[in-house]
Order: C-alpha cells, then sequence, then structure tokens
C-alpha cells in the first residue's frame, strides 16, 4: 500500500543535473502578465490573516479557502467543456488564494503553480511563461515542504511532480533544448514506473498520459540526434494509441509525420514514405480529402518521394504535389500563404527534374498582377527571376530580381543576408551591362 511507502521529495542533492536550468529564487517569482497582475492583487489585497476571525460584516462573505475550492471546480469544468482560456483565469486565481490559505512554502502552492504552467503550454502556448511557472513550483518542493502523513497528499505530491517535470519537459522542447528537455522527461519516466510499482498510477496521472510522455521523449531524442532511441519512443507512442484507440485514431497523424521526419533524418526515404503513406490515409479517413490534414500530409509526402531523388517515384511525387496544391487552393484560397508555399515546393522539384518552365509557369499564375510583400512572394520571384537568367532572358531576369529586392528590403531589412545577395546579384548584372540599365 502507498501508505507505508514515505514520499520522496527531490532535493538538491537528488537533481543535482537540474541545477543548471533554475536558481532557487528566495521569493516565489511574481507574475508578470497584465492579466495575472490584476487577479493576483484583487484576491491578496481583500486577504486577511486566517487566524483571525473574520469582520462582523464579513461572516456571509466566502472565505479564501471556499473561493480557492471554487475556482479549482469551475477550471476542471471549463477544461471538460472545453474553455481553455476561461480555465486558465481560474488557474491563474488558484494560485493568488493558494498563497493567501498556505503560504510561500506549501505543496499546495506548488501544485497551483504547476497547474499554471501546464496551462499555458497547452492552452496559450508559451513555453517561457509555462518554465517559469513550473521552475517555481519545483523550488517550492526542492526546498522542502510541510505535509501531513495523508495518502491523498502524497499522491498530490507526485501528480504535482509529474506535471512540473512534464511541462519543463516540453517547454525546453519547443525552445530546441534538445538535453534540458530529456533530463526532465526521464524525470517523468521514473516517476511513472514508481507509481507503477505503488500500483498509484491511475489515481496519480490525471491530464498527462503515456502517449503524451513518450511522444515527448521522442521529439527530444530527435534534437539531440539519438534517432533510433526516438524511433522506440515514437512505436511506444503507437502502440498505446492502437491499444486505446484503434490504428485509425487521428492521434496517429502526429506521431507517423514525427516517425517519418526521423526516417528521413536516417536517409532512410521508403520507410518515410511508408509512414506519411499511413498518416495520409488515416487523414483522409477522418478529414475527408478536402481538408486542410490532408493537404499537409499529401505535401509531406510528396516531398518524401522527391527527397528519395529515384525517377520511380517522380510520378507519385507529382501526383501528390498535384493533389496537395489543389486542394490548399479549394480550402484556403490560391493567395493563401500555404498555398504559395505548396506551389514553391512544388516548383523547386520541377525545377530538381528539368522542367524550369512549367516551374515558371505555376509561379508566374500564382504571383498574379498584384504582388503582395510577403517572404513567399519574394521567394518565388527570386526563383523566376532565376529561371530567366539561366534561360539568357537576362533584362526580364533583372526585374524579377529588383522586384524581389524591393519586397525583402521591406520583409527583412537591406542588411539581411538575402536581400543583401539579391542585392549583388543585380550589381553584378548592372556591372556586367547585362541588365539593360
Amino acid at each position: 500500500m502507498m501508505s507505508a511507502v514515505p514520499i520522496r521529495i527531490p532535493t538538491d542533492s537528488t537533481f543535482e543535473d537540474l541545477g543548471s536550468l533554475c536558481t532557487t529564487p528566495k521569493t516565489i517569482p511574481s507574475i508578470h502578465e497584465d492579466e495575472e497582475r490584476g487577479s493576483l492583487l484583487d484576491y491578496t489585497e481583500r486577504s486577511c490573516d486566517s487566524q483571525e476571525a473574520p469582520p462582523q460584516g464579513l461572516k456571509n462573505r466566502a472565505l479564501p479557502v471556499d473561493k480557492l475550492s471554487r475556482a479549482q471546480r469551475m477550471a476542471d469544468q471549463y477544461i471538460t467543456h472545453n474553455e481553455p482560456l476561461k480555465a486558465h483565469r481560474e488557474l491563474i486565481r488558484c494560485v493568488a488564494l493558494s498563497r493567501v490559505i498556505h503560504g510561500d512554502g506549501h505543496w499546495g502552492l506548488a501544485k497551483a503553480f504547476a497547474d499554471l504552467g501546464y496551462s499555458y503550454l497547452t492552452v496559450r502556448g508559451l513555453p517561457l511563461q509555462a518554465r517559469q511557472h513550473a521552475e517555481s513550483a519545483k523550488n517550492i518542493l526542492l526546498r522542502g515542504v510541510d505535509m501531513s502523513k495523508s495518502v491523498e497528499e502524497k499522491r498530490e505530491v507526485l501528480g504535482t511532480l509529474v506535471t512540473i517535470y512534464y511541462t519543463l519537459g516540453v517547454s525546453h522542447l519547443l525552445q530546441n533544448n534538445g538535453r534540458e528537455s530529456y533530463l526532465s522527461l526521464q524525470k517523468v519516466e521514473k516517476i511513472v514506473e514508481e507509481l507503477e510499482e505503488l500500483q498509484e498510477k491511475t489515481s496519480v496521472l490525471g491530464k498527462i498520459s503515456d502517449k503524451d510522455i513518450a511522444l515527448a521523449l521522442g521529439r527530444a531524442c530527435v534534437l539531440q540526434d539519438k534517432l533510433s532511441l526516438a524511433m522506440n519512443f515514437f512505436e511506444q507512442a503507437v502502440r498505446i494509441v492502437i491499444s486505446c484507440d484503434g490504428d485509425s485514431s487521428a492521434e496517429l497523424i502526429n506521431i507517423y509525420r514525427d516517425m517519418a521526419r526521423t526516417e528521413q533524418m536516417k536517409k532512410r526515404h521508403d520507410q518515410a514514405i511508408h509512414y506519411l503513406l499511413q498518416a495520409h490515409s488515416i487523414c483522409q479517413a477522418v478529414y475527408k480529402n478536402l481538408s486542410e490534414e490532408a493537404a499537409h500530409t499529401g505535401l509531406l509526402l510528396a516531398k518524401a518521394y522527391a527527397a528519395a531523388g529515384q525517377s520511380d517515384y517522380n510520378e507519385n511525387a507529382d501526383k501528390y504535389f498535384t493533389e496537395s496544391l489543389n486542394v490548399y487552393q479549394v480550402v484556403l484560397g490560391p493567395d493563401d500563404p500555404q498555398t504559395l508555399n505548396t506551389c514553391v515546393e512544388f516548383s523547386k522539384w520541377l525545377i530538381q527534374i528539368g522542367k524550369t518552365q512549367e516551374a515558371h509557369k505555376m509561379l508566374q499564375d500564382a504571383v498574379g498582377s498584384e504582388t503582395e510583400y510577403s517572404e513567399i512572394v519574394a521567394e518565388m520571384l527570386s526563383i523566376m527571376g532565376s529561371i530567366n537568367l539561366a534561360d539568357g532572358k537576362i533584362q526580364k531576369g533583372y526585374r524579377l530580381l529588383k522586384k524581389c529586392l524591393e519586397i525583402q528590403t521591406v520583409v527583412y531589412g537591406s542588411q539581411h543576408q538575402k536581400s543583401r545577395e539579391t542585392q549583388n546579384l543585380l550589381t553584378t548584372l548592372q556591372r556586367s551591362g547585362a541588365s539593360g540599365e
């Protein structure tokens, strides 16, 4: 039974490898966003010493502990009803109320910070803020917490540790810090293994699943170029999803994409194509053929066939490039950046196999007469200009590159590498007299 096993709160000596990730502050860091500051002040300024009886006129008002219970309940309800932003606001209130009720050294405040950090990660997509709050939670537990012997509190602390290290791991992952991500995610894996031994895994793990952990570990391994280990984690994630939801689950799409990317990094193009075919098949079944999701997997599949560099694959590459472009044009419109990006990828492959005029016409039709100032349009003009120069149409190529430079200067600035490269090419053409100017 879990009650016979003492809770092990990590100490600095236990997790020495995390010393470089953060410095334990003397006080809990303040929350820097306006909405949080307003919510925190709203609660803390109206708080009073919990040892004193409330004033006569406040007897019928809700106490902080009741407000905390309500905020936690409302956050759960909003998450259940898929209202994440409202849930996020309630979690901010939980931090403020937990500080009022428990003070700065209680595991309850650590849990509130951990939940808020996880919300910043999954709801707001802000890894820096997520790390800040997860580290605040970790620092509370590293300093040691006073806790009763209740099994429920032990479960809460273990669940908090899982949330902390998962949030840290994925936040580092989103910021391309592979090693730091892997170290934190290993902590999650170890805690989960201990929970399994204690037969408490089901009662502790909630919002973070085995699949989430395996997928994050796989992606962290990719960042460290540990490709074989990454594939092991991805395969583990696939097995979990299939066992729970079957082999047509939409959750498999992103996992198969990750597996394909990993195989491409290993130069195993046939294996990459295999996984992308599976992802594309599920996309078409779940989201139908005319969907942005199917267009995306179709484009990845086309690029995988193109990357293989085999003439036998040209027909398939052309097929999936064409399908993807047509779907994007229908679903998003001809001027959408995703549609234009597909044109660029398609044209690059056409040039690669010697169909330069076909590539030029495709780009010319896509750009049209109204030229927008964007990165993708600048790239299209650059490719068209290069095609014309290669065909000996110097003046036409010069005009296209001049327009390209105009857009690059606005988008990137005149000192950006792309702008300078285009400017150097134009200067060379001017000096040779080939530009006609």
